[in-house]
């Protein structure tokens, strides 16, 4: 029997959720999944559909929605759905909702710019970085190295409830307010409920989501989250 894997995507555009999202889809269905796509997320407040998902892949940056729609999808994942994504769609989506905040457990406060670049508002708050593997024995995380990238290295705030499986360091620079590195975590998996949760904070541009590192954690993320 098929797997069922709702996308929902929107938002702010300029994280291109329509691209990023239909990189996976033939994965996905190579997978064995069935895909639909939903442009909002008046879905999640729809128990009957909602009930047909195995796997919920979101890439909403900013937006809203209602306490209902996330009520509904608090539920699904409580219920035993995987709800899988990445960078602003998954970690800074719905600012106002603080029950949305608590479900997933991490939230972007910042991407500061590399030093050098401070004050510059038409340069990519860009920094060279290393993602470092914290949990090699980890199903998502087998096989992967260490691997450095520029893009943007998200400042995140976080709970207890998540399990860190690949983190960096973002390292204070001259002007930076603050005096030591800080241990930022890149990939981290939660449980919730039934359910299972991956984030990743990679994938601001879709260039950075077809490095084959980050699709490789990307693809295991949701296969691993889902029922």
């Amino acid at each position: 029997m098929s797997r069922q894997c709702l996308i929902v995507r929107g938002g702010w555009p300029g994280h291109d959720p329509v691209a990023a999202t239909d990189l996976f889809i033939p994965v996905l269905r190579r997978h064995g999944f069935v895909v639909d796509v939903e442009e909002t997320p008046e879905v999640y407040s729809d128990d009957a559909t909602m009930a047909r998902y195995d796997l919920i892949v979101q890439c909403i940056t900013m937006g809203s929605a209602t306490v209902d729609e996330i009520d509904g999808l608090r539920r699904t994942v409580a219920r035993g759905a995987g709800f899988a994504g990445w960078h602003g769609g998954i970690i800074d989506s719905f600012r106002n909702s603080t029950d949305y905040l608590q479900f997933v457990g991490a939230q972007f406060a910042a991407h500061p710019h590399a030093p050098e670049d401070r004050g510059h508002l038409d340069v990519e708050p860009y920094r060279d970085y290393t993602v470092r593997v914290q949990a090699p024995e980890h199903p998502i995380m087998d096989g992967v190295s260490d691997f450095d990238i520029r893009t943007e290295q998200y400042w995140v705030l976080t709970d207890n409830l998540i399990e860190v499986i690949a983190d960096c360091e973002l390292q204070p620079g001259d002007g930076d307010e603050w005096h030591a590195p800080v241990r930022m975590p890149v990939a981290w998996t939660r449980e919730w409920g039934e359910g299972r949760i991956f984030v990743t904070s990679l994938g601001h541009t879709v260039d950075v989501l077809k490095r084959p590192e980050v699709a490789r954690l990307i693809k295991r993320g949701m296969e691993w989250a889902s029922r």
